[in-house]
């Protein structure tokens, strides 16, 4: 759990979270055109009021939680699905950004499986 691979991974991993997150709140990344469908599906998560500030802040959260190492087998867990939507979003509404969504569902895999022993005891 404590290789250099692992750390670098979670650390990535974290920033990710923590710049995505901070986006919601405070758009820095610029927005490109998405396909429609996206493009309603978003304004329908914005309109609700409060469906995007709690990703944005669980996304903060977990991001915290994994760059200082706290709690990291829950924060893994409380991120799939998230990343999970993240990728299924990008799947049916808007190719263009599945890449990113791929490479954070493939780290929350990889550490889920890393940190694996942490969670043999939901299983027995």
């Amino acid at each position: 759990m404590n290789s250099t691979f692992t750390t670098i991974l979670r650390t990535i991993l974290g920033l990710a979270l923590l710049v995505f997150g901070a986006n919601k709140f405070y758009p820095f990344i610029p927005i490109f055109d998405m396909a429609p469908a996206a493009a309603n599906f978003m304004d329908s998560l914005q309109s609700s009021g409060y469906v995007l500030s709690v990703v944005a802040t669980l996304e903060i959260i977990i991001g915290l939680m994994l760059i200082f190492k706290k709690f990291v087998p829950f924060a893994l867990i409380l991120l799939a699905p998230i990343a999970l939507n993240i990728l299924l979003f990008h799947i049916f509404l808007d190719v263009s950004g599945i890449l990113v969504a791929i490479l954070i569902v493939g780290i929350n895999a990889i550490l889920i499986y890393k940190y694996w022993k942490s969670y043999r005891p939901l299983f027995q």
